[in-house]
């Protein structure tokens, strides 16, 4: 291993879980989010040497997330094959039910509100950190993240004593 692979071994175990549950969360699709999140493993291993230890996860994060925003812009063609491939499942009903929910919730966001929601609520970063990443002014956070949290209720069902009071 060359100077540095070691480091950069340890911050990809720490943080790849996490790069892939993010990426899931902006594009709803699990074998999309585990190429998007090594995508931005492979481009953060490829400028290791220039990134501080205390920033290798935000870099890796805004990697990811340009990474996204790009495939949006530019939609890459897929083409079906024969050979379906594994895919892990878990068999707890209750996380099986909260991942639909979540998808299907999440499915009604646009792409830009999606990246929005889940910098700003996922990885609680500020309003003008989420600018800077997807290139927009601060108040296109705060009226996308504004209308994305509108679609979220109005999606989100309600409970039993909530219907009552209405």
């Amino acid at each position: 291993m060359a100077r540095g692979d070691a480091d950069f071994v340890e911050f990809a175990r720490a943080a790849s879980a996490r790069l892939v549950h993010a990426a899931f969360l902006m594009t709803g699709d699990h074998h999309q989010a585990e190429d998007a999140a090594q995508t931005a493993l492979v481009r953060t291993y490829a400028s290791w040497s220039r990134i501080h230890d205390d920033d290798a996860y935000g870099y890796a994060r805004r990697t990811l997330v340009n990474h996204l925003v790009d495939g949006w812009r530019r939609p890459m063609r897929e083409y079906p094959t024969d050979e379906v491939p594994e895919q892990r499942r878990g068999d707890v009903a209750d996380e099986v039910t909260t991942r639909r929910w979540l998808i299907t919730i999440l499915g009604a966001l646009s792409p830009r509100e999606r990246a929005i929601v889940v910098l700003r609520y996922y990885f609680d970063l500020p309003e003008a950190q989420v600018a800077r990443e997807l290139s927009v002014s601060v108040g296109t956070v705060k009226s996308t993240s504004s209308r994305a949290l509108e679609k979220l209720r109005s999606a989100t069902p309600r409970t039993a004593d909530e219907e009552a009071r209405r």
